[in-house]
């Protein structure tokens, strides 16, 4: 083989080296979020929206760690007939951890049609969230954009929970009790 020849493959296969290599840099810097919780539950015609936001919109930072921490108002509809209850989860899919969650509010009334602003829910129970207290905890991302879930969930009973329970055990007592459920997703990244 000659000298040229030689010369002309080992170019090649650097070239080729430095395209594969750029084009990994460029997928880690570029890649979906990977997390299984990324639809919007839903069954049948119940919903659940925010004045504040849209789907997949910005949620305002009043709302936020960075403004009032304080819950965004929601409006609720389609709620079906044979719901006993409705549980609320908020929860950031995106979070360096896993799973955080924001907000865990059960056992509020069937007939709730909006929950104001900055609410405390009278005869619902609010559950302990990662910050590690009951109540709402607003978005507080270290880093890029996240995805926060309003999830709604109308059940055929009464949950038997006091304020102590975390996620899980929301999620073991809603088991095999939800007849609908509905979502809402807003994102916010803090300012740098």
């Amino acid at each position: 083989m000659s000298f040229k020849r030689r010369g002309i493959i080992t170019a090649a296969a650097v070239a080729v080296l430095i395209l594969a290599a750029s084009i990994a840099l460029h997928w880690f810097d570029h890649r979906p979020v990977q997390n299984k919780d990324t639809a919007i539950p839903k069954i049948g015609a119940m919903r659940i929206q925010s004045p504040e936001f849209e789907l997949n919109g910005a949620i305002p930072s009043r709302f936020t760690c960075d403004g009032d921490n304080i819950s965004p108002a929601l409006f609720i509809s389609g709620v079906p007939e044979d719901a006993v209850s409705l549980a609320l989860v908020v929860d950031d899919p995106d979070a360096p951890l896993g799973n955080w969650v924001h907000w865990l509010v059960w056992n509020i009334p069937p007939g709730t049609k909006d929950i104001s602003e900055g609410a405390v829910l009278t005869g619902a129970v609010e559950g302990v969230t990662s910050f590690g207290k009951g109540g709402y905890g607003g978005p507080c991302p270290p880093s890029g954009t996240h995805r926060y879930f309003f999830k709604l969930y109308a059940l055929d009973r009464m949950l038997p929970l006091g304020p102590e329970a975390e996620a899980g055990e929301l999620e073991a007592a809603m088991n095999g009790h939800v007849i609908d459920k509905a979502g809402l997703v807003g994102v916010y990244s803090r300012a740098r």
